[in-house]
């Protein structure tokens, strides 16, 4: 069974305790004594359970257990005794003798160990990793604070005590006030822990300058092209438009210059790329990320990080050297989560000096307006040709939140390209489905056929055949079962770039659900180590370390994980090492119940995101900082670069 199978049998069976132990205990309050024996069997059965559970759990990492070993099953295991103790007697007496009534006793403790089964499960969803002090403590006041007023409620109700004759549980009588007051102080201990824990973030990338400091403003890019190269200048318009799609569906949308996806950006290697940004009516305010390519800190287009936002009237410049070959996108990073679902991304493109003179080139963003998956820029079946024998390249960008599902029948093929970066040696391959993760590029590169071949991503077709009549069978093919092209075990090895073992600094993130304070506010976040932006500490490097970081996802949703201004050398996942062409990325899908590390030289001072690049989870918390030493920012403060 996979992680996250057991991460959902665990779920499963935590909830079945509580209710279980509640069922016994509201049977024993309501004198049903068989029912509550029944329940309070299955409650026992489930403790074990919960336990294997656990352990096996435990064999994917300590991230998944920690507060199931430390506090769940520990109050659950101590109640679950003290209540099978006290009611377990009474409740078979019971069961015998209809006229016999449980002590009040019995009922509170069994209520208790449903209170503590609760705590718990609470505990995992709402806490999640890492458990602190403030927190376990909460849970136990909450648990204390449950059973003492169930005691005052279920004596009063008329169940006896233990001895038949003192209406309080343990034979004294507990002062309403004083429970309160011994619970709060608890709580608000532990709130007060919690809360420390929350403000100890170091003061990293401040404002403000000193002899021994650097500013992201400094950090710009080349000004002048490389030797053989020219000036590739854009003037890209932020406005809102009606823009129609191929089907003649009309979409209310944010726009680079009136057009979704946004003007494409090709340039040669060597070119000087300069691109004015300007604002005409977007309120939120606009920015340029250029996604995937390593430009200087100052260009990289995060408001309040490494620039100012682009208001309505105002325009922003950005510079950057075309050094780097392959497949990129931009996108605004100013209320991404929104302005990009709304159509605010466009494509980059960098050929290199020498091309192909015969070839089919087709850039092809994927993204969804609504419930339409649009490819390019239309919505639904599309027509290509190409001679027999013409080198295709197909480049596919995911421009979406989700992950998109494609598969290419008609011809063997190769990915020859991820996230722009050249693969070594990729075999030749066919009849397997390809899993672009949000932010993700593939280069599929294949001669044509003498007959058509077929792209289906998702449930839109592209056909490339060699003349217009074989353009259109009758149906797509159906691809439904292919399995999965894994890219750790795809192409051939070659020497690492270092020896990641001897890594100068290591990072893990733990990505979880769970209540957090969010830009000032508290929210059921998506969170890392337990905290949400602005709160989570930044990643502290010097340039030149060689940095190793693990991603952990202990949730149930798939994270997209993207570092800004450097790629990442994915190094296992799961603790199985890659063992195909070194993949170099910039975001990897990090599922349900994996673990990925990877690892990279720093090599570009500055200040950068990072984040889970399905855009709303980023703008729900999960986006942290990688700092260099010595780097600081003109343009805000702790909530500087919010996505």
């Amino acid at each position: 069974m996979t992680t996250l199978g057991w991460i959902l049998l665990d779920h499963g069976v935590a909830l079945l305790s509580v209710a279980a132990w509640f069922a016994a205990g509201v049977a024993a309050a309501l004198r049903q004594a068989r029912l509550a024996c029944i329940a309070l069997v299955v409650a026992i059965v489930l403790i074990p359970l919960r336990i294997f559970t656990v352990a096996m759990l435990a064999g994917a990492g300590w991230w998944y257990v920690q507060e199931k070993v430390l506090l769940s099953l520990p109050i659950l295991a101590a109640s679950g005794l003290a209540a099978v103790v006290v009611a377990g007697r009474p409740l078979v007496t019971a069961r015998r003798d209809p006229s016999t009534v449980v002590p009040a006793g019995g009922v509170v403790t069994l209520l208790t160990a449903a209170y503590a089964a609760l705590a718990g499960l609470a505990t995992t969803l709402l806490v999640g990793y890492p458990l602190t002090w403030g927190s376990a403590m909460i849970s136990i006041a909450l648990v204390c604070l449950a059973a003492v007023l169930t005691a005052r409620v279920v004596t009063r109700s008329g169940h006896p005590s233990s001895d038949g004759d003192r209406p309080a549980v343990g034979g004294a009588e507990v002062s309403r006030r004083s429970v309160l007051r011994i619970a709060g102080g608890v709580v608000a201990g532990g709130l007060g822990g919690a809360g420390t824990a929350v403000s100890l973030r170091p003061d990293v990338g401040h404002t403000g300058h000193s002899p021994s400091t650097l500013s992201v403003a400094d950090l710009r890019g080349a000004r002048a092209p490389g030797p053989g190269g020219t000036t590739v200048r854009r003037v890209l318009t932020a406005q809102s438009a009606t823009v129609r799609l191929s089907s003649g569906q009309a979409v209310d949308a944010w726009t680079y210059n009136g057009q979704a996806p946004g003007p494409a950006i090709v340039a040669t290697q060597g070119d000087l790329i300069e691109v004015t940004l300007r604002n005409k009516d977007i309120e939120d305010g606009v920015t340029l990320h250029w996604h995937g390519y390593d430009v200087a800190c100052g260009e990289d287009g995060v408001p309040g990080l490494t620039q100012p936002v682009v208001t309505p009237g105002e325009e922003f410049r950005y510079r950057f050297r075309a050094d780097q070959l392959g497949t990129y996108w931009y996108h605004t990073h100013q209320a991404s989560h929104i302005g990009v679902r709304k159509g605010l991304y466009g494509t980059l493109v960098v050929h290199p000096r020498v091309r192909q003179e015969r070839q089919l080139d087709l850039t092809l963003p994927l993204h969804t307006f609504g419930d339409t998956l649009v490819v390019a820029d239309q919505d639904g079946h599309t027509d290509h040709t190409a001679e027999a024998g013409t080198p295709v390249r197909l480049r596919l960008i995911n421009t979406d939140p989700d992950p998109h599902r494609l598969t290419l029948s008609g011809t063997p093929f190769r990915v020859t390209a991820v996230d722009g970066r050249d693969l070594n040696h990729p075999g030749e391959i066919s009849e397997v489905g390809l899993r672009l993760p949000a932010g993700g590029r593939y280069d599929v590169e294949f001669t044509m056929p003498h007959s058509p071949v077929v792209l289906v991503a998702d449930d839109v077709v592209l056909r490339i055949a060699p003349d217009r009549a074989a353009a259109r069978p009758e149906a797509a093919p159906d691809t439904a079962g292919w399995p999965e092209l894994d890219l750790l075990h795809y192409g051939e090895p070659a020497p690492a770039a270092f020896d990641a073992r001897k890594a100068d600094r290591h990072f893990t993130l733990v990505l979880d659900r769970g209540v957090a304070v969010v830009d000032g506010r508290p929210a059921y976040a998506h969170t890392v180590n337990g905290r949400a932006h602005p709160s989570i500490p930044d990643q502290l490097v010097a340039e030149g370390d060689l940095v190793t970081f693990t991603v952990v996802n202990r949730s149930l949703d798939t994270h997209p994980w993207h570092l800004h201004g450097h790629p990442v050398l994915v190094l296992s996942r799961d603790g199985v090492p890659a063992a195909g062409s070194p993949l170099w990325v910039d975001t990897f899908d990090v599922r349900p119940g994996q673990v990925w590390t990877v690892a990279f030289r720093a090599t570009n001072p500055g200040i950068w995101m990072n984040h889970c690049h399905n855009l709303p989870h980023a703008h729900e918390g999960m986006m942290l900082r990688l700092a260099y030493t010595g780097v600081t920012t003109p343009y805000g403060d702790a909530h500087a670069g919010h996505g």
